[in-house]
């Protein structure tokens, strides 16, 4: 039987994120989801169950509201390096989900980390 593009990407988040929790277990987590018509991402305390900063193109100050470009990426990667750094946040684990890092997940991981998070 034919698996579906959907259950094919959970099964694959899940396998990602429980390979990640094993090894970085006491970090922050920086979770990235992508639509088609946009880009988001958070820092994570899985311990204590809160978001400490988030960054999405449909913020409007952006300028990139609608739009899921690998530029909108990377402005959305910059912004969410400088709200970790406002939070005293430095060092994260990347938890790319079930997208594939390549093209706009690369350019929001590469963005943030010219912004100063180690990951």
């Amino acid at each position: 039987m034919a698996n579906s593009k959907r259950t094919l990407f959970l099964k694959r988040r899940l396998r990602v994120r429980n390979k990640l929790r094993k090894s970085n277990a006491g970090k922050l987590r920086l979770s990235v989801h992508r639509s088609g018509k946009n880009i988001s991402a958070q820092l994570i305390d899985d311990v204590q169950g809160k978001t400490l900063a988030a960054a999405s193109s449909l913020e409007k100050d952006l300028g990139v509201v609608g739009k899921n470009n690998v530029e909108a990426a990377g402005k959305v990667g910059s912004l969410l390096a400088e709200r970790a750094k406002a939070a005293g946040v430095e060092e994260c684990y990347f938890d790319r989900g079930g997208f594939l890092f390549h093209g706009k997940v690369k350019a929001l991981a590469d963005a943030a980390r010219e912004g100063g998070l180690k990951f």
